[in-house]
């Protein structure tokens, strides 16, 4: 009988293990593809609203917040959790995250900018799961991210000031029109 029960407790423990491993690497299966899904979408957003200037304003803060991130990875010695490698610090998978989520919601407002956020904050929760980053290099990540916006992004504006032609060329009046 005891013998059955350890063998028992045995097999717990093994399925267990193997529910975790699987749940561990769905969570950074979906961290990966978010870290790549949120400025394509936040891009076809702009592209959708045909704000071609968001979309250069989205790709610059891309493009700062990776190759800061990039660059503090190769100076700053920090080894990874999984011992892979000493590129730990900062995470730039949560730097591109929430340079998309802080473009989106300087861009367009917290109605996209909120839900952005959770995802890029999934996006740095998974890198720490996954055993690729310490919590201190996912926030790190983050400012890094929200800081490439904050520099590169303006609030969208999509209006338009015309006036009326009046008597002899003078404006009779003057309208304004907004979208979003």
């Amino acid at each position: 009988m005891r013998r059955l029960s350890i063998r028992t407790a045995a097999c717990v423990i093994a399925i267990t293990a193997q529910t975790e491993n699987a749940s561990a690497d769905g969570i950074k299966a979906a961290g990966e593809v978010l870290r790549i899904a949120l400025p394509v979408a936040a891009g076809g957003w702009s592209l959708y609203q045909r704000d071609y200037e968001g979309v250069l304003q989205l790709v610059v803060s891309e493009v700062i917040a990776e190759g800061v991130s990039f660059g503090l990875s190769h100076v700053v010695r920090e080894q990874r959790p999984n011992k892979s490698d000493w590129h730990s610090f900062p995470s730039d998978s949560t730097a591109v995250s929430f340079s998309a989520a802080s473009y989106l919601q300087i861009r367009y407002g917290w109605d996209y900018g909120l839900p952005a956020y959770a995802l890029a904050a999934f996006v740095g929760y998974s890198r720490v799961e996954a055993k690729e980053h310490h919590w201190g290099d996912v926030l790190a990540g983050a400012v890094i991210g929200w800081g490439a916006s904050e520099l590169t992004t303006v609030r969208f504006r999509n209006f338009a000031i015309t006036a009326s032609p009046g008597y002899q060329g003078r404006p009779l009046g003057f309208s304004v029109a907004a979208s979003w």
